[in-house]
């Protein structure tokens, strides 16, 4: 099930996606105004239900895709977490813990939606990556019962304003949370295999720029929620975005940055496509 939350003529709802159409839930779960009520209520059972042999109300090219959860209590991001990923910052050696950092709900937008390059700094980056959403309260979970507690699967483009990134000592906060610099999407698949690594590709306007597969992680989803709830409670609807892979092209002197026009993709087989262009800030 691919559940997706939507605006159609400004009208926010949200729905299961059914092929090429959009079954809308809100009015079929009296109960909640958003997909974030379904996750907390973990009422993941009663949505496909209600879209089970629902022919779809209106087509997905209709509607414009929000993020999928609009306001999770936590957006959780590990840093440098593909092999090979630290040679980009002079690290050779594997870490012992996850390096770990938040963003804003209102520094990510939806599929569709343009990423922001903000007027204070043109160096605008792409960070392709899976990000898997909690489904339940949790906290002290054994990393052998780790992957119970997630709900689903979505991608997210962590986009980062590099030089801001460096404006504290020791941390990336600040060049991670400009407004709209990212996306997230286009929905949540509540139907996964982890047992097999899931695929990523990433491409720049056609050009395929990242690919790997989570077997290449150097902390599983497992170890990351076994991680993370030994110090905090994750709650339903929180999004861990699990990290990069290296990018295939060289680096080049100068760097070159996003710019107005490019359109980023990020995309997974088992998930779907997170596509975004780019515009400068108003």
């Amino acid at each position: 099930m691919r559940l997706a939350s939507y605006a159609l003529h400004g009208r926010p709802s949200f729905g299961a996606v059914a092929g090429e159409g959009i079954v809308d839930l809100r009015p079929r779960l009296h109960r909640f105004q958003s997909l974030s009520d379904v996750f907390r209520a973990q009422a993941l059972d009663q949505a496909r239900a209600a879209s089970e042999g629902v022919r779809p109300d209106v087509p997905l090219a209709e509607v414009e895709l929000l993020p999928p959860l609009a306001a999770p209590e936590k957006i959780l991001c590990i840093g440098i977490n593909y092999a090979n990923r630290g040679q980009d910052y002079n690290v050779t050696n594997n870490p012992k813990y996850p390096s770990m950092f938040y963003r804003a709900p209102s520094s990510l937008v939806g599929s569709g939606q343009n990423l922001v390059r903000p007027k204070i700094s043109e160096q605008l980056d792409y960070e392709g990556e899976i990000a898997i959403v909690i489904g339940q309260d949790c906290k002290h979970v054994p990393k052998n019962r780790a992957l119970e507690v997630i709900a689903g699967l979505t991608l997210c483009n962590e986009g980062t304003i590099r030089d801001w990134t460096r404006h504290g000592q020791f941390n990336v906060t600040q060049g991670k949370n400009f407004d709209a610099s990212g996306g997230v999407g286009p929905w949540i698949e509540t139907d996964f295999d982890l047992t097999k690594p899931l695929h990523l590709v990433v491409r720049k306007n056609g050009d395929v720029t990242q690919e790997d597969t989570t077997a290449s992680m150097i902390f599983s989803f497992a170890d990351i929620i076994a991680y993370t709830t030994s110090f905090m409670t994750l709650k339903a609807g929180d999004i861990i975005c699990t990290g990069t892979p290296v990018k295939k092209t060289a680096k080049s002197d100068p760097p070159v940055w996003l710019k107005p026009g490019d359109t980023i993709e990020v995309e997974s087989p088992e998930i779907g496509v997170l596509r975004n262009s780019v515009v400068d800030e108003a």
